[in-house]
């Protein structure tokens, strides 16, 4: 194999284990519209990275974070609903990115490599940021696995046992943004959050606890990214879109897989 395709691969697979723990608590916590904000914000932090010459992904988790905390201090105000304030803040990051970006005239920007992403392009360095991100990142979740669950449940009652959700709450959406900033360059800014919920949404038919669902989720986000880069080589389509198209394959298969073993069940069970 090429050297850049075993890079994508590390890439892809270094970015799929810790996709999938962190998309299991985004469909339990139904937050995909939270993901969806935080990726347009992502477009936010890349036009500022640029514009004050920093780095891309300290740009991009700065961005994120700033409207993971926006978010939480309109939550306490209580004038609109969660969803309404999701979308002001997701639309409104997203037109700023672009026209800052328009203003940008001297800097040239992929725009399609920003969307779509563009996996083939990771280079060594990308690679070993991925998997210490992806490493940080499964310690925090090893470590707040816990709270993070209690919270997800039953909120007061996390509350009631001293375990703080809001704190709680802070670190997951650091960790989200995180995983935003490294999955850009790979799926793009607006494919990313379906890498984040069509694992998780897959390994739901099978899980038989919320363990087993984060680990099944991992392993099925690197069947897509394999599957979905051999597919990208093959037709050669682009890669991001790829991976996103083998994930939604497999959640029809396991639809279907699933409503056809309940069938069987049900018809033993009859007899």
């Amino acid at each position: 194999m090429d050297d850049f395709i075993v890079r994508a691969m590390l890439a892809g697979i270094g970015l799929a284990l810790v996709s999938g723990p962190l998309g299991c608590f985004v469909v339990w916590r139904r937050m995909a519209y939270f993901g969806d904000t935080m990726s347009h914000s992502a477009l936010l932090g890349v036009a500022l990275a640029f514009l004050l010459n920093i780095n891309l992904m300290v740009g991009v988790i700065g961005v994120t974070v700033t409207v993971s905390l926006c978010l939480l201090f309109l939550q306490k105000r209580g004038s609109l609903s969660t969803d309404a304030l999701l979308g002001l803040l997701s639309h409104s990051a997203l037109a700023l990115g672009m026209v800052l970006i328009a203003f940008m005239g001297s800097v040239r920007f992929d725009l399609l490599s920003l969307l779509f992403g563009d996996i083939l392009a990771v280079g060594t360095v990308d690679v070993i940021a991925i998997y210490v991100c992806a490493a940080v990142i499964l310690v925090l979740l090893y470590l707040l696995w816990r709270p993070l669950l209690a919270s997800t449940v039953n909120r007061e009652l996390a509350e009631a046992e001293g375990l703080n959700p809001e704190r709680t709450q802070l670190i997951f959406m650091i960790m989200m943004a995180a995983i935003i900033a490294i999955a850009m360059k790979i799926v793009g800014v607006l494919l990313i959050t379906a890498l984040l919920i069509i694992p998780a949404a897959t390994a739901r038919w099978f899980a038989k606890s919320p363990e087993q669902m984060a680990i099944a989720s991992s392993l099925i986000g690197v069947a897509s990214v394999v599957l979905g880069l051999e597919g990208s080589l093959q037709f050669d389509s682009a890669s991001g879109p790829s991976i996103v198209v083998a994930g939604m394959c497999l959640f029809l298969l396991s639809l279907f897989a699933s409503s056809l073993i309940s069938r069987i069940l049900g018809t033993e069970r009859k007899q």
